[in-house]
């Protein structure tokens, strides 16, 4: 991927740079410390990748990912700045993340390798026709442990709340976060995700087994060993969206 960073700090760029030549999957590496300049750079030799700052000198690095995002072919975007009060602003304009200065190796190879994947997963849809604007989130900016993890929505599991807590489930982690179930299940909700019971959201795809529970209703194993229960008041819904 050829990669454009976007920052009106010398040596935060050039920082940057150093890690991202550490990173898999980086072909090129090129700067620039302005809109204009960007927006330059990028004409004369498109790019895969930018990483923007939001802060630029008398500029907003929200005003040009907002330009970028009516390119035809748009690169992806990852935020990098020492502001973590923007990231659902930065996930309403499509970043594929969101990275804290001072940065880190580890962090940034991760973000890298997450843009790879993406630029991947798009290169071989493209002959599939474009989602409309209305679907459902496909990445969710979540706020824990004073860091803000921008999560695949499909890689999502299964959300529950215990004792006023609401843990969202993948199947390597468990981000415990206190925003209300409610609010999330309007962020993802439909299709593959259902509520199956007051405390409860899952990805239908993550079904591994149903199994009978007590009161005609069921016990759910999803795709990481979580045990779900589908409650009474569900269980139509529930049984209409599985086919059984």
């Amino acid at each position: 991927m050829r990669i454009l960073i976007v920052d009106d700090e010398p040596l935060a760029r050039d920082e940057l740079a150093y890690l991202l030549g550490k990173c898999e999957g980086v072909s090129d590496i090129a700067q620039a410390d302005s809109i204009e300049e960007a927006l330059g750079s990028m004409l004369e030799d498109p790019v895969d990748l930018i990483f923007l700052d939001i802060h630029l000198t008398n500029e907003s690095g929200l005003a040009l990912a907002e330009k970028i995002n009516k390119l035809k072919k748009p690169p992806l975007i990852i935020f990098a700045t020492a502001y973590d009060d923007y990231a659902i602003k930065a996930f309403e304009l499509n970043a594929t993340d969101y990275v804290l200065k001072p940065f880190e190796l580890e962090r940034i190879q991760q973000a890298v390798k997450k843009a790879f994947e993406q630029h991947n997963r798009q290169h071989s849809s493209q002959s599939e026709p474009a989602k409309p604007k209305g679907d459902a989130l496909q990445v969710l900016p979540i706020q824990m442990d004073e860091r803000i993890y921008m999560l695949q929505v499909p890689e999502i599991i299964a959300i529950g709340v215990e004792n006023g807590e609401t843990t969202i489930y993948t199947k390597n982690m468990a981000y415990s976060i206190h925003d209300p179930l409610t609010t999330l299940e309007k962020k993802i909700g439909g299709h593959p995700f259902l509520r199956v019971h007051r405390a409860f959201l899952i990805n239908l795809r993550e079904i591994k087994e149903i199994q009978p529970w007590f009161n005609h209703t069921f016990q759910l194993t999803m795709g990481n060993g979580l045990k779900v229960p589908v409650s009474r008041s569900y269980m139509k819904d529930f049984k209409e969206k599985v086919g059984i």
